[in-house]
């Protein structure tokens, strides 16, 4: 992750989708849970985090590279630590809520592996979501489907809750990225906790799955298409130019 990948404009352009999102999905989250201290991992600008801020959640952290533009945080600047995600993060204390969302699939394969390790030791419950195949984007390095983030969490004792996606999935204020990819870890041990969540475990089935918006766009810019509809066009030329008795 460099600097020169994640420009001003880029945190422009990703920050409007970002914020519409969290502020339908923040109120459902804590529909579900009641956390008191949140952490971003990969938080960007912040914008995650400064609507956790709207709903009165103070206790707030952002990490990222270095690289993020102090001058266009949505947080204050002293909620925010450059880290290399990289490398393992350990802190002396944890957070009701670990959150990443669409950070994973940035890093090369060889540090996935550190990435979970380091939201696990954060805290019990993450919110996570990361790019699967062929979803495009700026700088993604690892897509991956749910079930290889889900292996990597269940060997550190942290289960998949699937406690969002279908109450996101046609909203059209949520970038569809999230309401295909968000899902809920949490340490297994802990799920007594948090009755809802029991629940909500108890109905989670397929995690790999592809939201229509995403299949369309994919398939209407894939290079197979755009030759397949050349050649048409280019048919269709010919065709009437014969018709037309010009040809």
């Amino acid at each position: 992750m460099t600097k020169k990948k994640y420009s001003r404009r880029f945190y422009r352009k990703q920050s409007l989708g970002s914020l519409s999102s969290a502020r339908e999905i923040v109120p459902l989250i804590l529909e579900l849970i009641q956390p008191t201290s949140v952490i971003d991992v990969g938080c960007g600008i912040g914008t995650w985090l400064s609507v956790f801020k709207e709903h009165y959640i103070d206790d707030i952290l952002g990490v990222d590279g270095d690289y993020v533009d102090r001058k266009m945080l949505l947080i204050p600047e002293e909620r925010f630590m450059p880290l290399d995600l990289t490398k393992p993060i350990r802190m002396q204390r944890h957070f009701d809520l670990v959150i990443s969302l669409e950070v994973a699939e940035h890093l090369p394969e060889v540090y996935a592996d550190v990435f979970v390790e380091t939201l696990t030791r954060l805290g019990t419950l993450v919110l996570f979501s990361a790019a699967i195949p062929f979803q495009r984007g700026t700088g993604h390095a690892n897509e991956q489907w749910p079930d290889y983030w889900a292996e990597k969490f269940e060997k550190r004792g942290y289960v998949p809750v699937d406690c969002l996606r279908r109450r996101i999935w046609q909203n059209q204020d949520v970038e569809v990225f999230y309401a295909q990819n968000l899902l809920m870890f949490i340490d297994e041990r802990e799920l007594e906790r948090y009755p809802t969540l029991k629940i909500e475990r108890e109905r989670t089935g397929q995690l790999s799955i592809v939201h229509p918006a995403i299949y369309m766009g994919n398939i209407l810019t894939s290079d197979s298409l755009k030759l397949e509809i050349r050649r048409f066009l280019s048919a269709l030329k010919h065709t009437t130019l014969r018709a037309l008795g010009l040809r």
